[in-house]
């Protein structure tokens, strides 16, 4: 991938700005429940690997309070609906994130990919994936295994960046389409 779509750029500014002009009501008051539970200001930051292995700094509502690095019942529930993500329609309008594509991860991983795998880094990071869908349980996943960490690197980071690499090698706007259309279905019936 030479550029980046333009009709993936239009969709991101698009749908992010859109939503954040329609949800803002949602997201004042997602961000008052987080304050109130985890602390003020109840936002989440952190680095991230970004398109071209450039770190960013990612916004979510904060799910863990950072006296006691306890979830709260409300923290699990932002998380389980996902609405712990929307704050990262922000990072979509500054153009660090798209509204589909891998989802960022930390040092360590994405960055240090080799070869064809590095396609992925062509990508920008995004809110949702296939990937994303997969292992949307992925805290809870990790919590059954003896080794987390282990199980992550050896199973579940590689699995990722095999779907990472297949969205690359096939996207369009037909396919974006049907991952909006998925994750949407899932967020509604199986959340």
């Amino acid at each position: 991938m030479k550029k980046y779509p333009f009709w993936k750029m239009l969709m991101d500014y698009g749908i992010a700005g859109f939503s954040v002009v329609i949800f803002s009501p949602l997201l004042l008051i997602l961000f008052l429940v987080a304050s109130y539970d985890t602390g003020f200001p109840g936002i989440f930051i952190q680095k991230r690997i970004g398109k071209d292995a450039v770190p960013f700094t990612i916004y979510k509502f904060r799910t863990i309070h950072p006296l006691t690095s306890r979830k709260s019942n409300i923290g699990s529930w932002l998380r389980r609906s996902k609405l712990d993500e929307l704050p990262q329609l922000f990072n979509i309008l500054k153009g660090e994130m798209s509204l589909i594509g891998p989802r960022p991860d930390i040092s360590g991983y994405y960055d240090q990919l080799q070869g064809e795998n590095r396609l992925i880094l062509q990508l920008k990071p995004g809110i949702i994936s296939e990937a994303g869908m997969k292992y949307r349980n992925e805290d809870e996943l990790l919590q059954q295994q003896q080794n987390p960490l282990q199980y992550n690197d050896e199973v579940l980071f590689p699995d990722k960046v095999r779907m990472n690499l297949q969205y690359y090698h096939q996207l369009s706007f037909k396919k974006d389409l049907s991952i909006i259309l998925k994750t949407i279905h899932i967020l509604l019936y199986n959340t």
